[in-house]
């Protein structure tokens, strides 16, 4: 009779692909950090004539 397991092989194949955890991933590593971008004040003006394109009114649509 073979004592021998087929699968020994396999396991140990496996034991050392996947045998240990992985290093652990610091908190700090996992973030990034860049700056904000600068307030543009042309952008952020307010703008009577194009501010009605912002809002979304029901009854304006509907023209009550």
């Amino acid at each position: 009779m073979d004592t021998s397991d087929p699968t020994d092989g396999a396991a140990q194949l496996r034991r050392a692909r996947f045998g240990a955890l992985p290093e652990r991933i610091r908190l700090e590593d996992t973030t990034a950090e860049k700056p904000a971008i600068p307030a543009d004040p042309a952008r952020d003006a307010y703008t009577p004539e194009s501010a009605w394109t912002y809002y979304s009114c029901l009854a304006l649509d509907l023209g009550l």
